[in-house]
C-alpha cells in the first residue's frame, strides 16, 4: 500500500537521473552506492541530442552552462604540437559539444536537485536478489533485507548486481582499446582547446581543459590485453613502457599520472543485452548498453534513460488512483517494455561504430598517421567542417519524449 517504492543501485548519472524523475512522479526512492561518499571529479563529458531537452525539463540547463569546462574546440596536433586541423565549437554538437562538463560536476548538479524524500545511502551494495514477480527483495551488505516494487540497476559497465540477475544474458564486445584518464597540473602553455595527438603503434594522447585550473589527460592504445586488470602501479609501469618515445607531451602525462590521485584505467567494452528487464528488475545506463567513448553520448543516454523509464512508470498507474492504491495498480512489466522500445533505437544507433573502428583511428605505421592527418586537415576546412561535426550527432531522435505524470513534491 502507499506510494510505489524503487531501489536504485548506483549513484551514477543514470541512477541520479532516474531518482530525480521517479521522485517527481511520486515514487518513494532509495539510492544505494557502494562508494563510501559521493565521487567528485572525473573526466569531460557532454550533453547532446534529446538529453538537452531532458536537462531543460529538469530546470538545470543554466547550472550546467555555468559549470562547463571552458573548452573552445578540438585541435589535432603533430609531434611538435603544431595544429593539423581545428574544429571550434559550432552549435550544440561537433567533437566538442556546446555543453561540456566534468562528470562529477554534472552528477553533483543532479544530486543537489533531487526531490525531498529521495534517500541516498553510501557504502552499501546488494549481495543477493529475490524476485518472485509481485515484489523484489534484496539482501544488502549491511545485513538488512528490504522489499521494493522495482529494482533499477545503474552501476555501470561492470555491474556486479546485473550479474546476479542477468548473468547469462549479457554480451560484451571488447574493442581492444585501453584508456587511462587522469588529472595533471596545468602549465602556462595550456589553453582552452582539446589537444589530440596520434602517434604510431596505435597510441593517442589527449589534453583537455577543465574549470578547476588543471588539465584532464588521456592515454589510449590498442591492445588485446586489458590494462584495467592490472594493479594501478603495474598499469602505470606498463603505460611508461608502451608510450616511450611516442612524442609530443607524452612524457609530461606519464609523469603527471605517477602522482595524480584520480587515474582511472578502462578497457573499452560495449554491453549488449536482449532484454533490459526481468520481472521487477531492470537495468539502465552503461549497465544496460555501454556505448563507450568511441560511440559517444553515454552521459546523454544516461539522462534520457532516466527520464524515459520514469515517464512510462508514471503512466503505468490509473490517474484516478489514490496514493494508497498506486502501488497495487502499477503495470510495471508494460512500463518496462515501453521504456525499452523507446530507448532501443537511440542506443542501437550510438553503438554502431564506423567500419574498422578502432583500428582505423589508431594506426600502427607512420604512413597511417600521415593519412589521418591529411584527412583531418581537409575535413577542418570551413565547408567540410560541418560535415565532420556530424560525428558528434549522438543521442538524437525525431520522436518526442514521452509525457511524464508528475505529482506535487516538497522542494
Amino acid at each position: 500500500m502507499g506510494n510505489p517504492k524503487a531501489l536504485i543501485s548506483g549513484a551514477s548519472i543514470a541512477g541520479l537521473s532516474t531518482a530525480f524523475w521517479l521522485g517527481k512522479a511520486g515514487w518513494d526512492v532509495t539510492v544505494i552506492e557502494r562508494a563510501e561518499a559521493f565521487r567528485d571529479g572525473g573526466q569531460n563529458i557532454d550533453v547532446r541530442g534529446a538529453a538537452r531537452e531532458v536537462l531543460r525539463k529538469m530546470g538545470l540547463e543554466d547550472q550546467v552552462r555555468a559549470r562547463t569546462t571552458t573548452e573552445k574546440g578540438t585541435a589535432f596536433v603533430n609531434g611538435q604540437g603544431e595544429v593539423v586541423g581545428a574544429f571550434p565549437v559550432e552549435g550544440s554538437d561537433g567533437l566538442t559539444a556546446e555543453l561540456e562538463i566534468l562528470r562529477g560536476d554534472l552528477a553533483r548538479i543532479v544530486l543537489d536537485a533531487l526531490p525531498a524524500g529521495v534517500n541516498i545511502r553510501y557504502g552499501e551494495r546488494i549481495e543477493s536478489v529475490s524476485d518472485p514477480g509481485d515484489y523484489v527483495q534484496v539482501a544488502l551488505r549491511s545485513g538488512a533485507t528490504e522489499t521494493y516494487d522495482l529494482l533499477i540497476i545503474a552501476e555501470g559497465v561492470r555491474s556486479k548486481t546485473r550479474e546476479l540477475v542477468f548473468a547469462e544474458e549479457v554480451s560484451r564486445r571488447e574493442l581492444q582499446l585501453n584508456i587511462a584518464y587522469g588529472t595533471i597540473a596545468r602549465t602556462p602553455e595550456d589553453d582552452d582547446w582539446w589537444r589530440w595527438y596520434t602517434a604510431t603503434e596505435k597510441r593517442q594522447v589527449c589534453l583537455r581543459p577543465d574549470n578547476q585550473g588543471t588539465i584532464r589527460a588521456m592515454l589510449a592504445y590498442g591492445s588485446e590485453r586489458s590494462i584495467a586488470d592490472l594493479s594501478p602501479d603495474q598499469a602505470r609501469s606498463e603505460l611508461r613502457d608502451i608510450f616511450a618515445g611516442a612524442g609530443w607531451q607524452t612524457d609530461r602525462v606519464i609523469e603527471g599520472f605517477s602522482t595524480s590521485q584520480d587515474v582511472y584505467f578502462d578497457y573499452l567494452t560495449q554491453i549488449k543485452m536482449p532484454d533490459w528487464s526481468k520481472k521487477r528488475v531492470c537495468v539502465t545506463g552503461d549497465a544496460a548498453w555501454c556505448v563507450t567513448p568511441l560511440g559517444g553520448g553515454g552521459s546523454s543516454l544516461a539522462l534520457i534513460g532516466g527520464y524515459v523509464l520514469a515517464a512510462f512508470l508514471s503512466q503505468s498507474s490509473d490517474e484516478s488512483s489514490t496514493s494508497t492504491q498506486k502501488a497495487d495498480n502499477l503495470n510495471i512489466s508494460e512500463a518496462l517494455d515501453r521504456y525499452e522500445k523507446w530507448m532501443r533505437p537511440i542506443v542501437d544507433d550510438a553503438q554502431k561504430l564506423p567500419p574498422g573502428t578502432p583500428d582505423l583511428f589508431y594506426p600502427r605505421t607512420k604512413m597511417g598517421v600521415g593519412t589521418i592527418r591529411t584527412v583531418i586537415r581537409i575535413a577542418s576546412f570551413g565547408p567540410l567542417r560541418k560535415v565532420a561535426s556530424r560525428m558528434g550527432h549522438v543521442a538524437r531522435t525525431k520522436r518526442e519524449l514521452p509525457e511524464i505524470r508528475l505529482v506535487q513534491t516538497k522542494s
